[in-house]
């Protein structure tokens, strides 16, 4: 099984996502970003619009609108701080 890294998505009003993921794509205003296990520690604004892609084992992949926000990357793992997260109703890439 591939390595995993722990990622919480969370809105300013609830938690919208958490768990285990083999990589988190994010668009920050640095430009688009991948998060593999063991990256090294970081923290980014996010762009406007952006979206947050999770790939999960198995090829299975979730995503969503993000406004506003940041994303941090530490030991133990990613977190996603966004003024509002919905579902992307279609993956843009």
């Amino acid at each position: 099984m591939a390595k995993q890294v722990h990622v919480e998505l969370v809105a300013v009003e609830k938690k919208v996502w958490t768990g285990e993921a083999e990589m988190v794509v994010a668009r920050t205003t640095e430009g688009e970003i991948g998060v593999l296990p063991g990256h090294a520690p970081l923290l980014g604004q996010l762009a406007e619009p952006g979206q947050v892609r999770i790939k999960l084992s198995g090829g299975e992949q979730v995503a969503y609108d993000v406004a506003g926000g940041f994303l941090s990357v530490t030991a133990e793992g990613v977190t996603i701080l966004a003024e509002e997260a919905v579902p992307a109703t279609a993956a843009t890439h």
